[in-house]
């Protein structure tokens, strides 16, 4: 338990450290709002590029992976529009619960895989990423259409910011250098990685400011619907796939990881643009991001 705990107390002191300084309001203006603009467009799809380019993906047992992440997300996706009616929410509020129990917070993913398991982690973190982003993205904008929150032109936009997404096309530019043995040449090796290495502590501290604790005073079904399945369910299946395919160490800790992470905080944005119940999203995000400080080291402890 103390090599988990060691290798993911650090990270959850940065978010911890993002919440004093939201708090605090320093440094003021709009200065957290751009961070995150510049993170999410160009330091985190340039860690990805820098990692894919250069990645020995034979190494990484992609087939077995997706099977395992791709099959959960999918199982649980279907789970939660059969129970849809039981429930009990209206339309708004069923769409940021399916957000909230099938996205998952990329930068603490990516940074706890490397905490846990060095290079070898994050190599598999960012095939995880390239699998689920695109997934995820995909399914939540199915989501909003089949519950009739968007219109013509909310559709057009949505799919329109799919193709756009930089975490979609970092990934298949990173896949691409890769499979066509151009890697990352001469100086850019070092410039992209350089850039790469600036994404996860300030993704970490980012995400510790958005949050908003007073959301937490908000008593929701849904709120408890989607954080049994993120940070209980998802996990447990995942660990049983990950068990049945035999996925290797590396690849079961990265897997189970993702699985348990707390839903992301893009979220509320999406629930904002999209007709979603952007309030409970924020509850969600804080809530599970708090209680996954506990249960994340809890369930990679079972899994060793």
């Amino acid at each position: 338990m103390e090599g988990v705990t060691g290798a993911l107390g650090p990270l959850f002191l940065l978010i911890l450290l993002g919440v004093a300084l939201g708090r605090a309001r320093f440094p003021g203006g709009d200065f957290w709002s751009r961070l995150e603009g510049l993170i999410y467009y160009l330091l985190f799809p340039a860690m990805l590029v820098a990692t894919l380019a250069e990645a020995d993906v034979r190494q990484v047992p992609v087939a077995r992976l997706a099977l395992v992440l791709l099959g959960s997300l999918s199982a649980f996706g279907l789970l939660l529009w059969g129970l849809r009616r039981r429930l009990a929410l209206d339309t708004a509020a069923f769409t940021s619960v399916f957000q909230g129990a099938i996205r998952f917070n990329t930068y603490v993913g990516v940074a706890g895989a490397a905490a846990l398991h060095g290079s070898a982690g994050a190599t598999v973190a960012a095939v995880a990423v390239a699998l689920m982003v695109p997934a995820v993205n995909v399914l939540c904008v199915m989501t909003f259409l089949a519950a009739g929150t968007l219109g013509d032109a909310g559709l057009r936009t949505s799919l329109l910011a799919l193709a756009r997404n930089p975490l979609i096309l970092a990934c298949l530019v990173g896949a691409g250098l890769n499979l066509s043995g151009v890697g990352l040449p001469g100086w850019s090796r070092e410039a992209v990685s350089l850039l790469g290495r600036a994404a996860l502590p300030l993704g970490l501290v980012a995400v510790g400011v958005a949050l908003r604790p007073a959301a937490l005073m908000r008593r929701d079904g849904g709120l408890w619907a989607a954080s049994l399945v993120k940070l209980l369910l998802l996990p447990a299946l995942v660990l049983a796939l990950a068990s049945l395919v035999g996925l290797g160490p590396v690849g079961r800790d990265v897997a189970l990881l993702f699985a348990a992470l707390p839903t992301a905080t893009s979220a509320y944005v999406l629930a904002r643009q999209l007709g979603g119940d952007a309030e409970l999203m924020a509850a969600m995000i804080t809530g599970q991001t708090l209680m996954a400080m506990i249960s994340l080291p809890l369930w990679l402890r079972l899994a060793g």
